[in-house]
């Protein structure tokens, strides 16, 4: 190989080894989250909902705090407790800044799920986390539409035995409420929580 060609082999070496660089260094800035990071999305960007204590809730109202809600049920047997518990865990996990998370339960079940009913379920969980309603089927029906979520109902044996078949994942959304995150149901606490403390530090 002649002087010519090595040198120019070591200037192509150079220009790939800072290109690779720059990708690095661009790479360190964007967060690594663990749950899909949805930022910019065009759904799920708002709702108007009641509250467990009869107060009409929107995302404006827990600016300044990290909002995960999560679609459910109370007679839910496995998913929708398991995911509640698993968000109290991580409100343990995050220490002093537990008390910028604000959890969110909306029932797909209203008729059932009762807000008194509501109340005590969030009671088993963590006093601070709110349940949420729909005014009517038809409004629960748009917010189950724009947020991309799936519930049926699967009748049961007796009218009041049925169960409900619905989506298990939750939406994260950071401080000036921006939906940034969705997090597969059974992700774990610990990856949630990590994934909150990234949106904590960020401006």
């Amino acid at each position: 190989m002649s002087k010519r060609n090595t040198l120019k082999l070591i200037a192509s070496g150079a220009v790939l080894t800072g290109a690779l660089g720059l990708l690095s260094a661009c790479s360190d800035n964007k967060p690594q989250f663990s749950a899909i990071d949805v930022t910019g999305a065009d759904y799920a960007k708002d709702f108007q909902l009641t509250d467990h204590n009869g107060q009409p809730r929107s995302l404006q109202d827990f600016r300044g705090k990290i909002v995960v809600l999560f679609f459910g049920y109370t007679q839910c047997p496995d998913v929708c407790p398991t995911s509640m518990t698993e968000l109290a865990e991580v409100k343990k996990l995050l220490g002093a800044d537990g008390e910028k998370l604000q959890g969110l339960f909306v029932t797909v079940d209203p008729a059932r799920d009762t807000p008194d009913m509501l109340k005590a379920y969030m009671a088993n969980f963590d006093p601070t986390f709110l349940a949420l309603y729909a005014a009517s089927p038809e409004k629960l029906a748009a917010l189950a539409k724009d947020f991309k979520v799936y519930y049926k109902k699967v009748e049961g044996k007796t009218p009041t035995s049925y169960t409900m078949d619905h989506s298990a994942g939750s939406y994260i959304y950071d401080t000036q409420g921006r939906l940034r995150l969705y997090t597969r149901y059974g992700s774990g606490a610990p990856a949630m929580a990590s994934d909150i403390k990234l949106l904590l530090q960020q401006k």
